[in-house]
C-alpha cells in the first residue's frame, strides 16, 4: 500500500470519527431536550395539582374509580377571577363524563343561575357556591344536584384561560349570528360575525360569556361554551403544538388547578389518542325562569332533570337503563 492509499484511508477514519461524534452529539441533544421537555411538562403539570378536603373518593362511591378501566366524571369550573375580594363566583359549570373503555364522552352545561341547595347554606344560585365554599363546596353541590359522584374537577380563571387560548394559537368557532360583547380588559366592543371565526384568548372568552344577545339565553351560551371547549382540545392536540408542549404545560401549571394527577392523564391520553372530539355528546338542562324576593333564578325542568341525571349515571354505570326509564315515570306521576 503506497502513501497516498494509507493517507486517504486515515482521512476516511478521521471523517468516520467525526461523524460517529457528531451523531452521537445531536442524539444526545435530542435526548436532553426530551428529558427536558418531560421533565417541565411534568413539573408544571405538577404545579397545578390540588387535592380535595375529602381526599380522592367521592362520597357517593363505595371505592375510588379505577380511571382507565371504569367510567369517572369531571367538574370543569371557570371562575371570574376578577373580584377584588379574591374570591370569584363560577361564570361556567360542566360536567364531562368519561367511558375510556367505549371512548366516549357526554358534556352538560349546568346554568350559573341554576336554584340549589347549597349544602350547608340553603337555596341560591349554584355560581355561588363557590365563593362560599370554593372547590369543595361547589362539588358538593353538584354531586346533590345531579346525583352522580364528582370523582375530578379542574378550574381555571380568566385571566389563565386567556393565556392557554393564545398558547395554543387561538381557536376556530362558528359563530351562530352577529353580536358584540364588550371585553373583560377595557369594556370595549369585539364583534363577531356569523360564520368561522379565529379568535385569540381575548375574544373567545368574549364569545362564550356572552348572554344576553343570545336569543336562546343561557342555552346558547352554554352550547357557545362547549364549543370553545372542543375546539380548545383540538387545537392543544394538533401537530404544532405538541411541539411547544412544554411552553403550554407551563400555562396550564399557572394557571389551573386539579386534582387530576400527570400519570392519569397520560394514561387517559392513551386510552382516547384516535378520539374525535366532534362525537362528543352534549347535553343541557332545560327550564323557566323565576324570580324570588326580587331575585332571578333559572328553575330546572323536573323531568328533564331526571333524564339528564339518569343519562349520565347510565353512562357512569351507577345505575342500570330500568331504574332511569323508573325515576322518570316517578317524576311524571307527581306531575
Amino acid at each position: 500500500m503506497d502513501r497516498i492509499q494509507l493517507k486517504q484511508q486515515r482521512k476516511k477514519k478521521r471523517l468516520l470519527k467525526r461523524l460517529v461524534l457528531t451523531s452521537i452529539m445531536i442524539m444526545g441533544a435530542i435526548a436532553l431536550y426530551f428529558g427536558y421537555t418531560v421533565f417541565s411538562v411534568y413539573n408544571a403539570a405538577s404545579n397545578s395539582y390540588s387535592e380535595l378536603e375529602r381526599g380522592m373518593k367521592s362520597e357517593l362511591r363505595t371505592e375510588e374509580v379505577k380511571i382507565t378501566k371504569e367510567p369517572f366524571s369531571m367538574l370543569i369550573m371557570g371562575i371570574e377571577d376578577y373580584s377584588s375580594e379574591g374570591v370569584g363566583r363560577t361564570d361556567s359549570l360542566m360536567v364531562a363524563t368519561i367511558d375510556p373503555v367505549n371512548k366516549s364522552v357526554k358534556l352538560l352545561s349546568i346554568p350559573r343561575d341554576t336554584l340549589v341547595d347549597i349544602p350547608g347554606e340553603g337555596e341560591d344560585k349554584i355560581n355561588h357556591a363557590y365563593a362560599k365554599g370554593k372547590k369543595d363546596l361547589t362539588i358538593a353541590t353538584v354531586e346533590e344536584f345531579l346525583d352522580i359522584p364528582i370523582d375530578y374537577y379542574t378550574t381555571i380563571g380568566f385571566k389563565g384561560f386567556k393565556e392557554i387560548i393564545n398558547e395554543i394559537g387561538g381557536i376556530t368557532v362558528d359563530v351562530p349570528f352577529d353580536f358584540y360583547e364588550n371585553s373583560d380588559v377595557d369594556n370595549s366592543k369585539i364583534y363577531f360575525t356569523e360564520g368561522e371565526m379565529n379568535l385569540n384568548g381575548e375574544e373567545a372568552l368574549a364569545y362564550a360569556r356572552m348572554r344576553k344577545q343570545d336569543p336562546r339565553g343561557d342555552f346558547g351560551r352554554n352550547e357557545r361554551q362547549q364549543e370553545v371547549i372542543q375546539a380548545a382540545i383540538d387545537k392543544l392536540l394538533s401537530p404544532t403544538n405538541l411541539l411547544k408542549i412544554d411552553s403550554i404545560a407551563q400555562h396550564i401549571g399557572d394557571n389551573v388547578e386539579t386534582n387530576f394527577k400527570v400519570s392519569d392523564a397520560l394514561a387517559v391520553q392513551s386510552k382516547f389518542k384516535d378520539f374525535n372530539t366532534s362525537s362528543i355528546e352534549k347535553l343541557s338542562i332545560t327550564g323557566t325562569d323565576v324570580r324570588y324576593s326580587g331575585i332571578y333564578y333559572f328553575q330546572a325542568d323536573p323531568v328533564e332533570l331526571t333524564e339528564v341525571k339518569s343519562a349520565l349515571k347510565a353512562h357512569l354505570n351507577h345505575i342500570s337503563s330500568t331504574v332511569k326509564n323508573s325515576e322518570i315515570d316517578e317524576v311524571n306521576e307527581e306531575l
